[in-house]
């Protein structure tokens, strides 16, 4: 048991060291030009959302950029309470905005990747960029992706950066460590050469290169995953063309989930997209983080029926938290969010649990989304 332990912690070790070497290669961006205006079409799917559109709208129109370079494409996915209505009343009161309100037409088992197909099929523009109804754009956003873009031309998907707002309370805190080593490891996998990670509130693409690796198609039996398998598809058919945005110019910020219930619902989702995964590296990193976890959590058990050293396993888990923390913590600094760190041997505690709960339940149980309930 201790070889295996020693072995699995040596390769996850190697890994998070090599997240945390790829952070660094990958250059901080800082926009220069405002030239050659690139036009977008923001793509944003809505399924009872009257709490957050308000937000997000107002964002959108405090956006620094030419009102004729940009149109919004919001897709209702049969929502069930006032959001349509607010969305009316914006474009109504917001004549400038090119906003265009479009009804999901369900073909799939994925309303999401619906929504979104319909929309790119409106779309007037080259660029499409993703994000979701529950986030909030910085004033930069557009212009900073203007400018990344004119600085790669051959580029033909770009990942940008996501986070949560934080408050005090602990289940957002928990969250927020969570997006904080996802983050990192999407920018760690970039700097590698080994992008497999992304988050499709703040994601753009050309729509030709959407049409070229047939949009969703293969990938549409599964509810989640439209970002994360049109990156895959994408990169395997442009292997040098994807790129990730490092710019705290673009970050978006969004909502934690408000309860235990949604937020163990939204990792299900995400672990059932896992089995349909085609990239290797995606594959082994999965499996490698899992693993470790749940290795924890065995040496645990283990060691209160006297099966195993306290002291190996304290030496394991001081390694593995020790290891986290240098990715968390550069995520947290790109961020600047530091101040959350301050939680961080509490989560890196409970965290084992988490993970490998989720990773139980979703084998067995199928998950509720939007007031949808979704097979696994």
């Amino acid at each position: 048991m201790i070889i295996f332990s020693l072995i699995t912690l040596t390769l996850y070790t190697f890994l998070i060291g090599s997240l945390y070497w790829g952070f660094t290669k990958v250059k901080t961006f800082k926009p220069h030009t405002r030239s050659n205006e690139t036009s977008f079409s923001i793509v944003i799917p809505f399924r009872n959302e009257a709490k957050h559109l308000p937000e997000l709208l107002h964002s959108i129109s405090e956006l620094d950029y030419s009102k004729n370079h940009f149109e919004i494409l919001l897709i209702n996915d049969g929502s069930e309470d006032i959001s349509e209505s607010i969305i009316n009343h914006f474009t109504q009161t917001h004549r400038e905005l090119q906003i265009t309100l479009l009804q999901n037409k369900r073909h799939s088992n994925s309303p999401k990747k619906d929504a979104i197909s319909l929309a790119i099929s409106h779309a007037k523009c080259n660029w499409i960029l993703t994000t979701d109804a529950d986030c909030v754009l910085p004033k930069t956003w557009l212009n900073t992706f203007n400018a990344f873009i004119q600085g790669h031309p051959d580029c033909q998907l770009i990942v940008a950066p996501v986070t949560y707002f934080t408050t005090s309370k602990f289940l957002n805190i928990f969250q927020w460590f969570d997006v904080m080593s996802l983050q990192g490891a999407t920018i760690g996998g970039f700097g590698i050469h080994q992008p497999f990670l992304c988050n499709g509130a703040n994601l753009g693409y050309k729509k030709q290169a959407f049409y070229d690796v047939n949009g969703f198609a293969e990938n549409d039996a599964i509810a989640s995953g439209d970002d994360i398998f049109l990156l895959e598809k994408i990169s395997k058919k442009y292997p040098e063309s994807i790129q990730y945005l490092k710019s705290t110019d673009a970050v978006i910020y969004t909502h934690a989930q408000p309860t235990l219930k949604d937020l163990i619902s939204q990792r299900k989702r995400w672990a059932s997209k896992t089995k349909a995964y085609t990239n290797k590296f995606s594959q082994i990193t999965g499996l490698l983080v899992l693993s470790t976890n749940a290795l924890l959590i065995c040496l645990f058990i283990c060691m209160s029926f006297g099966d195993f050293s306290p002291t190996y396993f304290t030496g394991l888990c001081a390694v593995k938290f020790a290891v986290d923390f240098m990715l968390i913590y550069k995520s947290a600094v790109f961020f600047n969010q530091e101040k959350g760190l301050k939680w961080y041997i509490i989560i890196a505690i409970l965290y084992p649990i988490f993970c490998s709960y989720v990773a139980v339940v979703s084998l067995f149980t199928s998950y509720a989304w939007k007031d949808r309930t979704f097979t696994k």
